[in-house]
């Protein structure tokens, strides 16, 4: 019984925010399709060039920078202290999302490798749990759940610091950069800065949202086998 109640008060909590964030990828993905911007940007370097001098300006050029055009995201990895640069050439949001990736390369290493080994023992622990209840082999089955939740709370608090405080300062970066390169007008760079803003006022809502649901995903699931079996 206590599997059912908990799994109820998961999904009403995954429908409430939802509507409270206001969660609408599409929203978020047309906010970055904008041909009068896109064409705004076409003035500024290439991705990697561009990487580069954000890096520079950071004090931070010991980084590795790789472009993948068969890549869907762009991302720091800080195992192997690299940046992954997706095929966004062609979009204006590459300004700030290129910015976004080379903050994360100057953020608390501690926190950086926390994060990365963290999450991998999270997911693991996650799988182990799914294995072991359908294998009957979990007897305190509410314990595990209970470990996974707090869990769940280092892994979300770690991750949206991250995350949140790139998104926020990649803004201001992006628009530092475009009027040093002096490559657009001031209402031109006024034009772009303000489609970041757009999209960051979705964006960071989605995003935050986007991790906490993927944490009661797991939760539910875990809740329907620990029922089930």
């Amino acid at each position: 019984m206590e599997f059912i109640m908990v799994g109820i008060i998961t999904l009403i909590g995954i429908i409430v925010l939802k509507f409270v964030f206001d969660y609408n990828i599409k929203a978020l993905k047309q906010l970055g399709e904008d041909e009068e911007l896109d064409n705004l940007a076409k003035a500024y370097p290439g991705n990697l060039e561009m990487c580069k001098d954000y890096l520079k300006k950071l004090g931070n050029e010991k980084v590795k920078i790789e472009e993948n055009e068969g890549a869907e995201a762009s991302l720091y990895i800080a195992i192997t202290d690299k940046i992954l640069i997706a095929n966004i050439q062609k979009s204006y949001t590459r300004i700030q999302t290129i910015a976004h990736e080379c903050l994360h390369s100057i953020q608390s290493r501690k926190l950086l490798l926390f994060n990365f080994f963290f999450s991998n023992i999270y997911f693991v622990y996650f799988v182990a749990i799914c294995v072991f209840m359908i294998l009957k082999m979990l007897p305190y089955k509410m314990m595990f759940l209970i470990i996974f939740m707090i869990l769940s709370m280092i892994y979300y608090m770690v991750r949206i610091f991250l995350e949140n405080d790139a998104m926020i300062k990649a803004r201001y970066l992006a628009k530092e950069y475009m009027e040093e390169k002096k490559i657009s007008s001031e209402e031109e760079i006024n034009k772009l800065v303000q489609g970041f803003d757009k999209i960051n006022t979705i964006g960071i809502k989605c995003i935050n949202y986007h991790f906490f649901m993927q944490i009661m995903i797991k939760l539910l699931v875990l809740l329907i086998l620990g029922f089930t079996f």
